[in-house]
């Protein structure tokens, strides 16, 4: 089949790379525009358009895609038969999702209808789910709120961060976008409709897509407000938001009017603490003992932290170069 894919991040590439291993043809890369990036604000190109460059493939970085009829003309003039769009960055429209053939697919990393919108991983760990996984589905105009085709279940492991669950799925997303592909590829053999739209609805019903309900949940953008640690909240909570934040930006709190982030906790169960203490206090500053911290319902260890303009490290290390009394608050 004739393809054109559109991602953006490190999750998208895994999509490409599994296409790319198949017998169809990428006729076009669509990517979001380079970025600055690091201390020295370098524009950086995205994982998928360095992946197209490296295997010549036609690539296309355009500002916005809505009313860009120089855009829209040249995606038609490729003739796709499918598009397939993972994690791209923008909502495309209606003018767009009706160039190919058979409709545009989106992989998405959850299942759909839970977490729609652009962070479905990470609210799954910041929630404290369970389970999670990956959805293909038919695109529509709306959010996430197409006809679904493939599901796959994963289990979340209570330590696993976003990072880890990313690079899970980002696989998972891989195979199941090919199972997809091929599963179009074989029904269109049969098709008999002759307009457009009459053989994307034959389709779908062949394939089996089946309708999304109202019982969603969102998934909206992180905002650096969020990562701010609350101590009053429960141990499991904090360690929820700490996973969850986990390569992205790091949970934090502040020691002294220093910026301090935490990147790894564990719960401790069975350590008497007395009620009365502050939320947030230090009850344990060892280097071999550790780093124990008083919240709304018990204690975590802090495992890796970082100190303001210092780098990550295990928290035994860390106090080896940094004094800190116990006894002393962390703030909210």
């Amino acid at each position: 089949m004739r393809i054109v894919f559109m991602g953006t991040p490190d999750f998208a590439l895994k999509s490409l790379e599994a296409l790319y291993n198949t017998k169809n043809e990428i006729v076009g890369v669509v990517t979001n525009p380079d970025k600055p990036k690091g201390r020295g604000m370098k524009n950086v190109a995205s994982p998928v358009k360095e992946f197209a460059l490296e295997k010549n493939l036609k690539l296309f970085q355009p500002i916005k895609v809505r009313n860009n009829e120089e855009f829209i003309n040249e995606i038609k003039s490729l003739n796709p038969d499918l598009l397939c769009v993972v994690a791209y960055g923008k909502i495309l429209p209606k003018e767009v999702l009706d160039i190919p053939m058979y409709g545009a697919i989106n992989v998405h990393g959850s299942l759909l209808p839970k977490y729609r919108g652009a962070a479905p991983i990470q609210w799954a760990v910041l929630n404290g789910d369970k389970e999670t996984g990956i959805t293909t589905m038919f695109m529509d105009e709306g959010m996430d709120t197409g006809d679904m085709i493939l599901k796959e279940k994963v289990q979340i492991g209570d330590d696993e961060t976003t990072g880890e669950l990313w690079s899970r799925l980002s696989d998972i997303g891989g195979e199941l976008l090919t199972q997809t592909v091929n599963k179009i590829e074989e029904i269109s053999k049969s098709i008999e409709s002759k307009s457009k739209e009459e053989i994307k609805q034959e389709l779908k019903i062949k394939i089996g897509a089946e309708k999304q309900g109202n019982d969603f949940t969102l998934a909206p953008m992180l905002d650096k407000e969020m990562a701010l640690i609350d101590w009053n909240k429960s141990a499991i909570e904090i360690k929820n938001l700490v996973r969850g934040l986990n390569p992205i930006m790091g949970a934090y709190t502040f020691l002294d009017g220093k910026k301090i982030k935490i990147w790894k906790v564990q719960t401790v169960e069975n350590m008497p603490v007395e009620e009365s203490l502050q939320n947030g206090k230090i009850i344990v500053a060892d280097n071999k003992k550790g780093l124990l911290v008083k919240t709304g319902d018990g204690i975590i260890e802090v495992l890796e932290i970082q100190g303001e303009n210092s780098k990550k490290m295990d928290s035994k290390s860390f106090l080896n170069g940094n004094k800190i009394t116990e006894g002393a608050i962390f703030e909210n």
